[in-house]
């Protein structure tokens, strides 16, 4: 045990815990703009680099290993040595990954930039929630939206910003992580600036490092619906973050960039302002995520067979909808499940979930599109993903029944 003589510090008073809270809401959302950026991107880089589609899809998911690692190995970093270190260390990563993003000129380049820039992503997001909330003084649930709203926030700019510099100004491949790097170095002073909210804090020597994640056996089935939904939810964000734009170049013939990051920045949006507008218990916010996300799928398949901008528009807009509902509800209720001492165990359990989500499907559907055509590939997985939704349905009220059949008999 350390000696809390030494660890024990009072926490930093540069900025008052409200200023904090929005000071690390906006650090957060500069690391997700940094995850979507490349959205709008990808094709031009398989132009100009020459690779497969499949080798696009892999590309976008190879930030989860970077996350991954993140995720097993230091994602109770902060809980151990305090938020504004492991903060300050995520934004440095962001940095490197821009770095590597700016020397690109080979498909290896930007594999490492993808893997860096998932690593940078998980090491914030775990940190800055907990430090959002523990600043956040007007309750849990809120400060949960504060810091899902600035991940969304994050995920639409990115595509927005890239789309438009890419499609108006010089160096399309260049200029956009200029202004990343910018907007990094002003989160990592701001961040520098956040009170601290750990108390007790252990050297690095001291730090414990070894997974810790899972879901107790006691509450599989409860957990089982929540991580249905998250699948579903997470896989519709992948296809938007990597193939919205193939989609508009190959299917629907409209290969203007910022438009392509307006659709799918236009999405994540639509999401950031139901997580903010939207008040209703979180089984029902999930359930009304997943009813939702049929439709939103079936337009966006239908959009792409009938080469319809307008369907897309508005599939776009009800997925929206439904991944905020689905992304924050599903959360609220794997936290409302979880005991106090479980409670890290089972979210890491449902973050890999979101991670696997939002990665693999999108290497299924290049592999697919490989073999015979993205229209096959896109219909397959918008039935996949309906049917997941479907599924989670019916689970959900075959448990509900249950337990309305166990109240019953013990009344």
């Amino acid at each position: 045990m350390p000696d809390s003589s030494s660890t024990t510090k009072k926490p930093h008073r540069r900025l008052s815990l409200v200023a904090t809270t929005w000071d690390v809401a906006a650090s957060l959302a500069v690391i997700y703009v940094l995850s979507t950026v490349p959205t709008p991107l990808y094709e031009l880089y398989r132009e100009r680099l020459g690779f497969s589609g499949v080798t696009l899809t892999v590309i976008y998911a190879a930030y989860v290993v970077g996350s991954l690692a993140a995720m097993f190995f230091l994602g109770r970093l902060s809980d151990q040595i305090g938020r504004r270190p492991v903060v300050l260390a995520s934004l440095i990563a962001g940095v490197v990954a821009v770095i590597l993003f700016l020397l690109a000129d080979a498909t290896a380049w930007l594999f490492a930039a993808r893997i860096v820039s998932g690593f940078a992503l998980a090491l914030a997001s775990g940190a800055s929630t907990a430090w959002i909330v523990e600043s956040h003084r007007a309750g849990k649930k809120q400060a949960t939206r504060i810091a899902i709203g600035a991940n969304l926030v994050g995920l639409a700019v990115g595509p927005l910003l890239a789309g438009v510099l890419a499609q108006y100004e010089p160096s399309p491949l260049r200029l956009v992580y200029v202004v990343m790097l910018l907007l990094l170095v002003a989160a990592l002073i701001a961040a520098w600036f956040g009170a601290e909210t750990v108390r007790e804090r252990r050297p690095l020597r001291e730090v414990e490092m070894r997974p810790r994640f899972g879901v107790p056996q006691e509450m599989r089935t409860q957990f089982l619906v929540p991580a249905i939904s998250a699948f579903a939810t997470f896989a519709v964000l992948g296809f938007y973050a990597a193939l919205v734009p193939s989609l508009l170049r190959e299917g629907l013939h409209q290969p203007n960039r910022a438009v392509s990051g307006a659709v799918a920045g236009g999405m994540f949006l639509v999401a950031s302002v139901t997580v903010a507008l939207v008040e209703v218990p979180a089984l029902a916010g999930m359930i009304g995520g997943l009813g939702l996300l049929i439709p939103g799928v079936a337009m966006m398949v239908l959009a792409e067979h009938a080469r319809s901008m307008a369907w897309l528009i508005v599939a776009s807009a009800v997925i929206g909808v439904a991944s905020g509902l689905g992304y924050r509800f599903g959360l609220e209720m794997v936290n409302e499940m979880a005991p106090d001492d479980r409670r890290s165990e089972l979210v890491s359990g449902y973050l890999i979930v979101c991670y696997g989500a939002i990665s693999l499907p999108v290497i299924g559907i290049g592999l697919v599109t490989a073999t015979s055509s993205a229209l096959v590939a896109d219909t397959i997985f918008g039935l996949l993903v309906a049917g997941l939704a479907v599924v989670a349905l019916v689970i959900e009220l075959l448990l509900r029944a249950r337990r309305g059949a166990q109240t019953h008999a013990r009344a």
